[in-house]
């Protein structure tokens, strides 16, 4: 049966999950989560946490779902050692670094990949089983069909996302808190930037980009059959009642193989919901997804009030238990005891006496023997191997019966035995060298003889453009290298059209990509293409860069959430680029904006959202009707060349998008000292700045 998987954003809520029938929890420790505003929990929390989860038979998963930086990363070694030793049965990671080092530090400990890491086609499952990690939780984005495709056939468990709040971006690609408000994303702090209203050339009420809460209830039974291992419910933001209301009605729905009932989905929709829910992703119907939170209904106050007094008065008795009683005349009693996971405990009672009045039945023991109420436990057989004649009081039998199930408590609790080893050092790094100039484009009509003309040493190209031999010959000519980059996103389904693409390259004088996916690789590499890392992979540490350089990557592009000298500082052990210009994406999205905007699919026009001050953030058509949003002003560093070459980087990139011909011609220029064009409205992102 589907593992149901419940979020614990407090003490309270690992109670409320546990007693509602989770049958694991997910927690968050520290700083290196994907809610660090959540309360999360103090050490001591923590461990009183884990404990009462082992001794009621529920999983307890970790998050440290965040990139981390390299002065960061002793500090996460000594977290999963930490949380390794507690007993929990597995950590969640989206950094590659992160996992990397835990695999050394921890090589025991369980690695489950975060939906932060953008795993969404076969590909990014085995890409990820190769690194050791034992589950991935797929992106919210996908249809049944795309995740019975992956879940029939991966290696590891498949984790599916099937209640809560949806985002708007594709998971560990969204730039959009971090660049106009420092809180990134990717390091917990997102301030939900979609969620705001957005003007898309009419008035400013619209909210493009908020969409509903996702509810899959109904699809248990599908995703089951599909070959999905563990479902997963979001809210370690929300209160424990909504934990415990959630996970019971989606935890009956597992049991008894039905839908809820109509006052079930009224209870979820009290107790959380933006204007209903949404199963639009899982469908693939997506036009009515978008809904904001209205006031909360005052009958909610009622319902979190009984769902609270359930349970915080009950214990459910989860784990089953078997006894034997011992008791046979002039010897001690026993007790044996053993749990539904085969731990056993034995417990002394008292002398056994001969009976002066009435003598003991097996039924009286039995009887005693199966009062286990307000324990974990639940008595599913007892046996009395008994002489005749004999007596022990009921008092002794109770307190061997408590005794056993302290000793029973103590023992699931113990945490299993683990190795431990150290942070992997790091390879040599590659000697200094001058940085040269790549240039990426994002439509063919950008491409000039004036630009080829230009000293750049690689060219980016989509990979519908790399097909325009006419555009790309004055390059070729000059000896400039073109690479085709690939789409950040490419399911199973679109895979067969994008290997078609990917096949006609080397004949059309390519022979490189550039990708910003883990899922990507393989069929990169399937198709003959030596590969190049996108800013997408989400390079934040020198760990990561180890961890693609032994994927088969020439390079790599370092995060641009980073500080000017966290890239300098990286060990870079491959070739390492930077972004130095351009309209950062700070969404991809399975959503059309430019649809809602123009009223039609007309992908070719783009579109435009702003803001309530005054920004506007040009929209663009990507891959699989997909759309992009770009940031409202534009990264320059043109007059910064000396910060970019004490770096240490292998190359700096112009990432052209909504620019005409001319432009790129002007930008190029002063990166290359031959202007002093400075374009308006200019930002040094977050290269400067950091991000929280």
């Amino acid at each position: 049966m589907l593992e149901l998987l419940s979020p614990a954003g407090s003490p309270e809520a690992v109670i409320a999950a546990v007693q509602s029938g989770a049958d694991a929890i997910y927690l968050g420790l520290g700083d290196f989560n994907a809610r660090r505003g959540a309360k999360n929990f103090t050490e001591q929390e923590f461990l009183d946490s884990v404990r009462y989860c082992r001794e009621r038979g529920c999983k307890v998963y970790v998050t440290l779902n965040t990139l981390a930086s390299d002065r960061e990363m002793e500090t996460v070694a000594q977290m999963g050692r930490f949380v390794s030793e507690a007993g929990v049965d597995a950590v969640i990671v989206q950094d590659l670094g992160v996992a990397m080092v835990l695999r050394s530090v921890c090589p025991d400990l369980p690695l489950h990949a975060s939906t932060q890491m953008s795993i969404h086609n076969l590909g990014g499952v085995y890409a990820a089983a190769q690194m050791g990690i034992s589950r991935v939780v797929l992106a919210r984005e996908l249809t049944l069909d795309q995740i019975a495709i992956i879940a029939s056939r991966s290696p590891i468990e498949v984790e599916v996302f099937v209640h809560g709040a949806l985002c708007f971006c594709h998971s560990g690609q969204c730039y959009m808190s971090a660049l106009i408000g420092r809180r990134s994303g990717n390091r917990g702090m997102c301030a939900q930037p979609c969620r705001l209203q957005y003007s898309m050339g009419r008035r400013m009420g619209d909210y493009p980009m908020s969409l509903k809460d996702n509810c899959l209830v109904d699809y248990l039974e599908a995703l089951d059959k599909a070959g999905v291992s563990c479902i997963k419910i979001e809210g370690r933001m929300k209160r424990p009642e909504y934990t415990a209301i959630v996970t019971e009605i989606y935890s009956k729905a597992l049991r008894e193989g039905k839908s809820p009932t109509e006052e079930d989905y009224e209870k979820l929709t009290l107790a959380f919901s933006r204007e209903g829910f949404t199963d639009g992703y899982l469908t693939g119907k997506k036009d009515n997804m978008f809904g904001v939170r209205e006031e909360s209904d005052k009958s909610v106050n009622k319902l979190f009030a009984e769902t609270r007094r359930r349970y915080a008065a009950s214990e459910e008795r989860r784990v089953g238990i078997s006894f034997c009683a011992i008791i046979k005349a002039g010897l001690n009693a026993k007790l044996l005891a053993q749990d539904s996971d085969g731990n056993r405990v034995v417990v002394d009672g008292p002398r056994v006496a001969r009976a002066e009045k009435a003598a003991l039945t097996q039924r009286s023991v039995c009887d005693q023997l199966y009062k286990t109420g307000g324990t974990p436990f639940r008595c599913e057989d007892a046996i009395c191997q008994l002489d005749e004649g004999v007596f022990l009081s009921a008092a002794a039998i109770n307190n061997m019966r408590r005794q056993a199930i302290s000793q029973m408590l103590e023992k699931r609790a113990a945490p299993p035995a683990r190795r431990y080893g150290r942070i992997p050092k790091m390879p040599p790094q590659l000697g200094s060298k001058k940085a040269v100039l790549n240039v990426q484009v994002m439509k063919a009509e950008q491409l000039t003889a004036e630009l080829a003309e230009l000293e750049i040493a690689n060219l980016y190209v989509p990979l519908d453009a790399a097909e325009d031999s006419e555009a790309l010959a004055p390059f070729f000519a000059k000896g400039i290298n073109v690479a085709a980059v690939l789409p950040r996103v490419i399911t199973d389904t679109e895979i067969p059209l994008v290997r078609e693409k990917l096949e006609k390259l080397p004949a059309l004088g390519i022979k490189e990509v550039l990708l910003g996916n883990l899922g990507h690789i393989a069929l990169a590499k399937q198709c003959g293409l030596e590969i190049r890392g996108d800013f997408g992979l989400n390079v934040f540490n020198s760990h990561t860069l180890t961890v693609l350089a032994a994927a088969g990557l020439r390079s790599a592009t370092a995060s641009f959430e980073l500080r000017m000298a966290q890239v300098r500082d990286l060990v870079k052990s491959m070739d390492t680029e930077l972004i130095v210009y351009g309209r950062l994406p700070l969404m991809v999205s399975d959503q059309c904006i430019i649809k809602g905007a123009n009223g039609s699919c007309n992908c070719e026009n783009g579109a435009t959202l702003s803001d309530r001050m005054g920004s506007v953030f040009p929209v663009v058509r990507e891959f699989g009707c997909r759309n992009v949003i770009l940031n409202a002003h534009k990264l320059f560093l043109g007059d910064k060349r000396e910060d970019i070459l004490s770096c240490g980087l292998w190359a700096a990139r112009l990432m052209f998008t909504t620019e005409s011909p001319r432009e790129v011609l002007q930008v190029t220029k002063s990166y290359l000292g031959l202007s002093d064009y400075r374009p308006n409205g200019l930002t040094r992102g977050l290269y400067y700045r950091g991000v929280e």
